[in-house]
């Protein structure tokens, strides 16, 4: 948790005062989230470049293994990570100036009185993120959020003694249940972590919470209370339950949606609240079944995407230049082998071909092939150490590669699962590094 302090704001006649270089100049929840940030200092916050491999020759493989793992620390911002970053950086400095202490409207909306002239009353603040499962639309969101600080101690604030913890912004999990009384508990959880108090103790303590609605609610108006900025609700499909993975490979014909039902009805009524208040500003981030299901469960799409609806896509074309020169080129620099492979055109097909385009599967390949290549005498990564690779230590995953490359809505509903939620292949898969076999 980021945490940072600001002292009192300064102010002209009591209000705090915008130009047109800054609009939310004098803001004092602005304050501690620093600058507007330009194009390039946003790309900067945003990408992870670990050191590539230096001189290898005194390097034994086994340790090369676990230098390896380097790899997946590296993060690259695709184009629609840095859309998202803007967005989300405009999200909550806006959602600050409907909500500027200084102005009696505020305080009037936190205590429950309806002020017509609030600006809280002027739309909901929301955004949507849409992806596959692997596509990295999680860790963009993670990442895109921690640039800013989660939380700001104020020495002083407008009209409150003691000062107060500013929390810029919560990420939690719809949880797998699909609950009410298990999403209140972790957002509970998240605020008095990152409060450092313990608002909600009573509320933990207990073995479950029965009235899950008023846990809810107390939560969003404490939340409130501390100038929650945004709050992100990843994995939204848990609201809804979908058939099974064998149910939906046995079907045939019939709709290609994956049919779905609400897990609770009050979650979704709860969230259609929070965007009809306007307290806070809402990002959601889910796989494209769920964004559909969420979207015609609240009526319309504007209502959760009115600031953006950002898409995160696989890697279809192996000769587009944001997959061959943002982010192939720079995985090639890591290379732990003495003898390096080329970095061409057949290469990039094969990896579009082999992973669907998959960022998540792009690195485990990639890991994949090293491991297959450290099998040899010679000290050299070739282009068939990739084949291998898929064909032996990936090969779970082929199925489901395959469906998605066939465009076809129904088998990837199918085998969305087996990509993506199989734990335990993924835990294998990583978990044996040292070994150089799954």
């Amino acid at each position: 948790m980021t945490c940072s302090r600001i002292c009192s704001p300064r102010t002209t006649k009591g209000i705090a005062m915008a130009t047109d270089r800054d609009p939310y100049a004098g803001n004092v929840l602005v304050r501690g989230l620093g600058p507007i940030p330009t194009d390039r200092e946003l790309i900067g916050s945003l990408a992870r470049l670990p050191p590539p491999p230096g001189d290898l020759t005194d390097v034994p493989r086994h340790v090369r293994t676990y230098m390896l793992m380097r790899v997946r620390d590296l993060h690259l911002p695709t184009l629609a990570e840095r859309q998202l970053a803007r967005t989300l950086d405009v999200f909550v400095r806006e959602s600050y100036r409907r909500r500027d202490p200084l102005l009696s409207g505020t305080w009037r909306q936190l205590y429950g009185e309806v002020d017509v002239a609030s600006p809280l009353l002027h739309g909901p603040l929301g955004a949507a993120v849409e992806g596959h499962s692997g596509v990295g639309k999680t860790v963009a969101c993670l990442n895109c959020l921690r640039r800013l600080p989660q939380s700001i101690v104020h020495e002083d604030f407008p009209r409150l003694h003691g000062g107060l913890v500013q929390v810029v912004w919560q990420s939690v999990e719809v949880p797998p249940s699909g609950k009410a009384s298990d999403l209140a508990r972790q957002l509970m959880d998240q605020l008095d972590t990152t409060t450092g108090g313990d608002r909600f103790a009573k509320w933990r303590a207990k073995d479950s919470i029965r009235d899950s609605f008023q846990a809810l609610s107390e939560w969003k108006q404490v939340a409130s209370s501390h100038f929650l900025g945004v709050l992100h609700l990843d994995e939204i499909q848990n609201f809804f339950q979908f058939l099974s993975l064998k149910q939906r490979r046995s079907r045939k014909g019939g709709s290609e949606s994956p049919e779905l039902s609400i897990v609770e009805d009050r979650c979704l009524r709860w969230v259609l609240s929070l965007l009809n208040t306007g307290s806070f500003a809402l990002a959601f981030s889910g796989t494209p079944d769920g964004m559909a299901a969420l979207s015609r469960r609240l009526s319309t799409l504007s209502r959760i995407s009115s600031m953006g609806y950002h898409s995160f896509d696989p890697f279809s074309d192996p000769a587009e230049r944001t997959f061959r020169e943002t982010f192939l080129d720079q995985l090639g620099r890591y290379q732990f082998v003495k003898h390096k492979l080329p970095v061409d055109d057949r290469l990039a097909e094969l990896i579009v071909e082999l992973t669907g385009g998959i960022q998540r599967l792009i690195v485990a390949l990639w890991v994949a092939a090293h491991r297959v290549a450290f099998e040899r005498k010679d000290d050299d990564l070739r282009i068939d150490d990739f084949t291998k690779a898929a064909s032996t230590l990936l090969a779970p995953l082929a199925p489901a590669v395959a469906a998605l490359r066939s465009g076809d809505a129904r088998l990837m509903a199918r085998y969305e699962d087996l990509a993506v939620r199989d734990t335990a292949f993924w835990s294998r898969f990583w978990g044996d590094r040292g070994t150089g076999v799954v």
